[in-house]
């Protein structure tokens, strides 16, 4: 690979600091790894053949491959709520991709047309979110990719909500172009009092679409990974660190330099697509849609282990446990192709979709000498059980009551701490069933047990996981008592949003 972004790292990071820190901070090191859109099925550890991904295969053979881990929700914004809130979809505030942007008014860069406020429905200010927990009990906390919890100067952004340090998107639509005009940071360090745009000065003299888009030099997923890594090395040791890598790779357009990632599967993917772009969902046209798929995917593996090996060499690998998962399952817009790439692991559905496809989550953990190496897992999680198991590992007693907001008549954390099942102990507590709603196809899922029901419109489709994984056959009229069961734990667990809302099935 030959990306200046990229590749200056090599030259100003590698510093080996072996052992030097690695007992001086009590709490283990947290990093978060969430990327974007990736189905169940992209990476090699879980059955792809045709991407290259070594450096998350080797970590799941250092560490344990869940095959049951579920997303937060089918589609970004609600499913990162779910992982901050610690809440189901039936209980946080954030839903959906309410965006904030549409009506703001225009201001330009270049000859480029940008609005002058962007960002989704912000997190309740009112409910903790899991960096200020973490915060709260002696993390430094640093966040690195997409935001989508909250608008520019709205009450939910980077700088209100626990983050010492963040570089990124704050808006998830801004994230479709890779070659953007600006992207946006907060950093105590620097003096920052508020989230700010950083100007993309070079990209901004050619324009956001057609083929003058390309000479755009400033590559947003390379600048974002340079940023993380930078707050990486400064860590040293003496406080224990929390960090949210939120990559948008696969995510949206199909653009990324021309280095030897890409021109590799180009000359692997001979006969390839291509795709005419679409602009008013700020997706540039692609050529070579499967190689530049591909390489995107392994462009991500190589930051993965770019962060295991910084870990290693300032000596924390012992002390930090590092997670990787995606947001929800695959997409086909901006001319991705999930169906020539088997990307939904053989499961039914996309993103947008309470399927198994668009929620079932590639979930890899390592932790050396702590989480078993080489271990396959099948218990059931979902991403509002990360916030119980971060303090369970960092310490954090009764954080429900804690943290719970005493003005409110009520406030809801849904998790359960997997950290037993992390660990090898006994004692793991099971969901006695999983949910999910999401209003934009309107549909409500919920896996109890091996049983899965699908909500749509109304309707509900009942499945049996264990015999028909891809949700083939609708078994409702044949166990009307387990519908009525799930009915009467969807009666219980939607609570009415009035931003965001599904129809539920008729309670009889």
């Amino acid at each position: 690979m030959t990306n200046r972004n990229l590749f200056f790292l090599l030259g100003g990071l590698a510093c080996p600091l072996s052992g030097i820190y690695a007992q001086k901070a009590s709490k283990p090191n947290i990093i978060y790894i969430m990327c974007d859109d990736m189905g169940y099925g992209d990476l090699g550890c879980y059955g792809q053949s045709y991407i290259n991904t070594p450096n998350l295969d080797n970590m799941a053979r250092e560490g344990m491959r869940f095959t049951q881990a579920y997303a937060g929700s089918p589609v970004s914004a609600p499913s990162r709520a779910s992982f901050m809130t610690g809440q189901h979809s039936g209980h946080c505030e954030v839903r959906g991709n309410k965006e904030y942007w549409r009506d703001a008014p225009v201001v330009m860069y270049g000859e480029n047309k940008e609005y002058a406020v962007v960002g989704q429905h912000p997190y309740d200010p009112d409910h903790v979110i899991l960096p200020e927990i973490m915060k709260d009990n002696g993390y430094t906390t640093g966040m690195f990719g997409k935001w989508a919890g909250g608008y520019e100067g709205s009450v939910s952004t980077p700088d209100k909500r626990g983050i010492d340090e963040y570089y990124g998107y704050i808006c998830q639509f801004q994230a479709h172009l890779y070659y953007p005009n600006f992207l946006n940071r907060y950093s105590k360090s620097l003096g920052d009092t508020a989230v700010v745009r950083v100007v993309m000065d070079e990209n901004i003299h050619y324009p956001m679409y057609g083929k003058d888009y390309f000479k755009r030099p400033q590559y947003s997923a390379d600048m974002i990974h340079e940023e993380a890594m930078k707050w990486l090395d400064k860590q040293d040791g003496k406080q224990p660190f929390f960090g949210i890598f939120t990559y948008t790779l696969p995510h949206a357009e199909l653009a990324q330099p021309e280095d030897s990632i890409l021109t590799g599967y180009q000359k692997k993917f001979f006969h390839d697509k291509t795709w005419g772009g679409d602009e008013g969902s700020r997706y540039n046209s692609s050529v070579h849609t499967h190689a530049q798929f591909a390489g995107m995917i392994t462009r991500l593996d190589y930051y993965v282990g770019e962060v295991l090996k910084k870990l290693k060499e300032k000596g924390l690998d012992e002390q930090t446990i590092v997670i990787f998962t995606s947001d929800n399952g695959p997409h086909e817009e901006g001319g991705a192709d999930p169906v020539f790439f088997g990307r939904d692991g053989k499961l039914r559905g996309l993103k947008r979709q309470c399927h198994e496809g668009g929620i079932r989550i590639p979930f890899i953990v390592r932790w050396p000498g702590k989480v078993p190496a080489g271990t396959v897992n099948d218990h059931q999680l979902a991403f509002y059980d990360l916030m119980p198991t971060f303090c369970d590992l960092a310490g954090i007693k009764n954080y429900v009551k804690k943290y719970t907001n005493k003005k409110k008549e009520v406030d809801y954390f849904d998790g359960i701490s997997f950290a037993p099942t992390l660990l090898g102990q006994e004692g793991q507590k099971e969901h006695d069933f999983l949910y999910w709603e999401f209003d934009e196809t309107d549909q409500i899922g919920v896996r109890m047990g091996d049983w899965k029901m699908v909500v749509k419109k109304g309707t509900p489709f009942l499945y049996n996981l264990e015999t028909d994984i891809h949700e083939d056959h609708d078994i409702a009229s044949e166990h009307p008592d387990i519908v009525e069961k799930i009915k009467e734990i969807i009666k219980a667990q939607h609570i009415p949003n009035p931003y965001f809302s599904v129809t539920l099935p008729s309670f009889e």
